[in-house]
């Protein structure tokens, strides 16, 4: 929301130098002199000037997320800044478009888009089903759009409101930037059977009105744009082009729609593998109506919760009770529907990854699985009663696993590798969610034993052999990483308890004896008796060698051009050892390591009590507020903010404790994070600049929604309301704890 000038240079700060600093310029239109122009008028001629400015994606702070719970509409969509942003067809690891808003002028003027004014997100449906309504502001205008798909095909249907507050009668047109397949670069662009199309090789999408359009254009975007031309020539077009591409092309259609007489109109974008379908599609979405479809996309949402057990208890108030249904949601919404399974980590292309070629080649990388995110999620759902999806998480993670054993560093919905780089822990997850799954079959343990064989038989380039890991949960850094020894110790353990009860018990001692050995070496290799931080032991966040009291120096990675001392960084991956059944709460390396997290990584908010990832940590935004990026030729220093998921860590920590009070404590700085439509983000503001004051304790332009942390509350709430962490493998602690 833009209120005022610092409101205004915070967003340009967040969202970067790119172009969009301001909502991006969308495709040029042809004019009419009224709105209620009875004969459209008719574009004609190709766009010069191709292939346009390269395309980037809006920014990761959404304030929307939705989709249908059918497989017949493979469509997903987001909204950012006070528009529709990135849509997602015909999976989850694939864009296809860049953002759809509104323009309205009075043709003499003003010309402002949605994204320009004030705007404020809030649900429009009922009982926690993912639509909403968008309510917008500028100059002598009101706007109120609505967004759903439409649960028999893949279409999202926009419910159009726009009144002129001045008695004025307005012009307002729907822009439209493709990015079909994932890349923004190679669309064509042309109008067929009353529709605006674009086309690539693999997909179409098609733009259509209830009413038609008054005029129309394509262009290039930046060179001939239609948002270019209206905001150049006081809301009017001194070119209408009929098509464009291939390159950055952009559409623009005007409505029928005056503000006065005419107010109301719905707008559907509509996909397919060809541009027929894709027209077919949105024209009988429109048939249908935005009601129709909205009441059915409402009760596929409501019949879906309603097959699960009720909030728990411990969450009173209807807010905690909303936010909970929200998570719940947010997770289901994650799944894609070509590949059962397979859960993204969050709709959204942070920072460089929505806007740097150099670093995102092409389109990442959140909107991808990770094993290790889909564990959370998969224990997220199944603690909230959703046993089906968690199976089929499962199921994902061995359709998706490597010829080694091994499962890549993320990869697309649809399985194939995209980082490829090694995080044992990401290996180990599959066997935890396996064990919460009591998961015994043969073609099961077939999958875990060979991930766990690959974990035994690894070696690094350097020689060092496992636990040592090329990267850890944080994926910068190798070593030896409390947190990753602690999932792989407690991966083989669980592993042997399935073989157990799948009848392959007597071929379980290999990987027992590696879990043991792993256990009793874990603080010779990540314990430090001499460090900077304290006198007493202390868990470092991890080590390069297996040598904590070595004065070993390395790069953090993200904001230093420096060394540092492995000694001097802490995280509160340690914890990891307890959640996990390997060393007790009351241990006093763990007690002593969290007062020294406490003093040099966390951060009080408005919204609680919040933790850093590690000492140092610089994934985040640069001093100057513009965004993350590796690239920084001349600014190195960058500022990783506090990430609310490590409330969730501590909450489960302080139930093995017995501390509930303040477990609940920190469910409630959790909720304190969400946003107006209840996402809850990857990264919190804290006090370093630039600090927007209001924000303080709220997402920062970070990936939201993020489905880590709405696992993580979910999961807490239950164990709040069980007593334990749900997740808790007790198999694991009867060996260390109790054996």
């Amino acid at each position: 929301m833009r209120t005022n000038s610092r409101r205004n240079f915070l967003r340009a700060a967040l969202v970067g130098a790119s172009a969009m600093a301001a909502p991006v310029p969308l495709a040029g239109v042809a004019r009419a002199e009224s709105a209620g122009a009875g004969t459209a008028a008719k574009p004609s001629g190709e766009a010069p000037g191709g292939p346009g400015t390269s395309a980037a994606f809006a920014p990761a702070d959404k304030t929307g997320f939705g989709t249908s719970r059918t497989k017949e509409s493979p469509v997903w969509f987001t909204l950012q800044g006070g528009r529709m942003s990135e849509t997602y067809y015909p999976d989850l690891s694939t864009p296809a478009s860049r953002q759809t808003q509104l323009v309205i002028t009075d043709g003499k003027t003003f010309v402002e888009r949605l994204s320009d004014g004030e705007a404020r997100t809030e649900p429009c449906l009922q009982g926690g089903a993912p639509g909403y309504r968008l309510t917008s502001r500028g100059t002598g205008w009101s706007a109120v759009t609505r967004y759903v798909t439409d649960p028999e095909r893949a279409s999202v249907l926009i419910d159009v409101e726009v009144r002129s507050e001045t008695g004025a009668p307005l012009q307002v047109f729907v822009l439209h930037d493709p990015s079909l397949s994932g890349e923004g670069n190679d669309d064509s662009a042309f109008p067929q059977d009353g529709t605006l199309v674009a086309k690539d090789k693999h997909a179409a999408s098609a733009l259509a009105a209830q009413d038609g359009f008054t005029e129309s254009t394509v262009g290039y975007l930046d060179v001939n744009d239609g948002w270019t031309q209206l905001s150049e020539n006081n809301g009017r077009l001194k070119h209408h082009y009929a098509t464009a591409g291939p390159g950055n092309v952009v559409q623009v259609g005007r409505l029928r729609l005056d503000g006065c007489t005419r107010t109301r109109q719905t707008v559907v974008l509509g996909f397919g593998e060809k541009a027929a379908e894709a027209v077919r599609t949105a024209k009988r979405s429109l048939r249908r109506g935005f009601d129709a479809a909205a009441g059915a996309y409402e009760r596929g949402w409501l019949e879906y919760l309603g097959g699960l057990p009720k909030a728990p208890g411990c969450l009173r108030t209807p807010s905690d009770q909303a936010l909970y249904t929200a998570s719940v949601v947010m997770l289901a919404a994650s799944e894609d529907k070509l590949n059962p399974g397979a859960f993204i980590a969050s709709p959204s292309m942070p920072w460089a990854f929505g806007t740097d070629r150099g670093i995102a080649p092409e389109t990442g990388s959140y909107h991808l699985v990770w094993a290790r995110d889909l564990y959370h999620i998969g224990t997220g759902l199944l603690a909230a009663g959703d046993r089906a999806a968690a199976d089929r998480a499962m199921d994902h993670l061995l359709r998706s696993q490597l010829p080694d054993g091994h499962w890549s560093q993320n990869h697309k919905v649809d399985g194939t590798p995209f980082w490829t780089n090694i995080q044992l822990d990401e290996t180990s997850t599959p066997m935890l969610l396996a064990w919460m799954l009591d998961r015994h079959d043969a073609k099961t343990l077939r999958h875990l034993r060979r991930g766990a064989d690959f974990i035994l038989k690894f070696k690094s380039e350097e020689g060092y052999k496992a636990p040592f890991s090329p990267q850890e949960r944080w994926e910068e850094q190798s070593g030896y990483s409390p947190s990753t020894i602690a999932s792989a110790i407690a991966a083989l353990v669980c592993l042997a308890d399935l073989m157990r009860r799948g009848g392959q018990g007597d071929d379980a001692a290999k990987y027992l004896e590696a879990a043991d050995k792993w256990q009793e070496s874990l603080d010779g290799w990540t314990v430090s008796t001499n460090g900077p931080h304290s006198s007493e032991p202390y868990y470092l966040r991890l080590t390069k060698d297996g040598k904590p009291n070595a004065g070993t120096e390395y790069e953090l990675g993200n904001n230093t051009d420096g060394k540092v001392d492995q000694r001097s960084v802490v995280d509160a991956g340690f914890l990891e050892l307890v959640r996990l059944g390997i060393k007790p709460a009351d241990d006093p390396v763990i007690r002593n390591s969290l007062k020294i997290v406490d003093r040099e990584i966390s951060v009080d908010t408005p919204s609680g009590r919040h933790w850093y990832r590690y000492s140092g940590d610089g994934y985040g935004e640069q001093p100057n507020g513009e965004p993350w990026n590796v690239n920084r030729p001349e600014i190195k220093t960058t500022y990783g903010r506090a990430w609310p998921i490590f409330s969730g860590e501590r909450g489960e920590y302080e139930l093995l404790c017995g501390d509930r009070h303040s477990a609940q404590g920190r469910l409630r700085d959790i909720a304190a994070t969400a946003g107006e439509t209840l996402m809850l983000p990857e990264q919190v503001w804290d006090d370093r600049p630039p600090v927007p004051e209001v924000r303080s304790g709220k997402g920062t332009a970070s990936a939201t929604p993020l489905a880590w942390t709405h696992a993580q509350y979910l999961r807490l709430a239950w164990s709040l309301e069980r007593g334990t962490p749900v997740e808790y493998p007790t198999v694991v602690a009867e060996r260390y704890l109790h054996g």
